[in-house]
């Protein structure tokens, strides 16, 4: 007769609390357990290896571009036993951190290029609603990088903010590194590098937060964490083969 255990045995052995098993059954992250006719659960392997997929799928720090709504979508179709649209879900999920990895690697080398080319001083000055357009974003989005401390933006003489060539150069750094999803805090490290003229790898200061730095984004590690999250990726795919391997024990 195959092992059975009850809800606090599930729990320790998944080193969460009873609640949270109790929690994962109502949300659709394990499979419903059979129940005695007292109305206790009775819990087998299966939700066993349920309980460390879902830790396994969740522990991702990036989060961004659907990335944890996908994971989710993998757990709830491991639970609803539908195990070939789980592996499904998988190799999506890993296809989508790959496409979010050469992002974050593209826009370090356009950020390279152009710290490597001639930054024009002079040019036409404009005002912030031309300066959004031309980057493609809103006036609220550039409002947002000044109150930051990405940029500083001088004013004419009738009090409106103008942007210098200089200016937007600047921000297409900031656009192209957002746009990538490094966090404002990281970009700003880089910025405060680059105005010190301190020589260093682009990637290594937007992945190393400073000493002293208290609230930082789990996106100032966003390669590495990519990194990790597609490692779990590949894992996800071989706990979903072994969870199928113990339903079909089980029947």
């Amino acid at each position: 007769m195959a092992q059975t255990y009850t809800t606090k045995e599930i729990a320790e052995k998944s080193g969460v609390h009873a609640n949270t098993v109790r929690l994962y059954e109502e949300i659709g992250f394990i499979t419903k357990p059979a129940r005695l006719p007292n109305g206790y659960r009775v819990y087998t392997a299966l939700q066993l290896a349920q309980c460390a997929f879902i830790r396994l799928a969740l522990r991702a720090e990036v989060i961004q571009n659907g990335l944890r709504k996908k994971a989710v979508e993998i757990v709830r179709l491991c639970a609803a036993l539908d195990f070939d649209g789980a592996l499904s879900a998988a190799a999506a999920y890993g296809a989508l951190i790959e496409a979010e990895r050469q992002n974050a690697k593209a826009a370090i080398v356009s950020v390279e290029k152009r710290l490597r080319k001639h930054i024009p001083t002079r040019g036409g000055m404009i005002k912030r609603s031309e300066a959004a357009k031309a980057l493609g974003i809103t006036s609220e989005t550039l409002r947002t990088w000044e109150r930051s401390g990405l940029i500083s933006i001088k004013r004419s003489a009738n009090g409106y903010r103008v942007y210098s060539a200089a200016d937007m150069e600047r921000l297409n750094i900031i656009r192209t590194l957002r746009c990538a999803n490094y966090s404002l805090s990281a970009i700003l490290r880089l910025l405060r590098q680059l105005d010190r003229h301190a020589p260093q790898s682009v990637e290594t200061i937007l992945n190393t937060p400073e000493e002293g730095e208290t609230i930082v984004s789990v996106c100032d590690k966003l390669l590495l964490s990519l990194q990790n999250t597609a490692a779990d990726a590949v894992l996800l795919s071989q706990k979903l083969k072994e969870i199928r391997e113990i339903y079909y024990t089980l029947q």
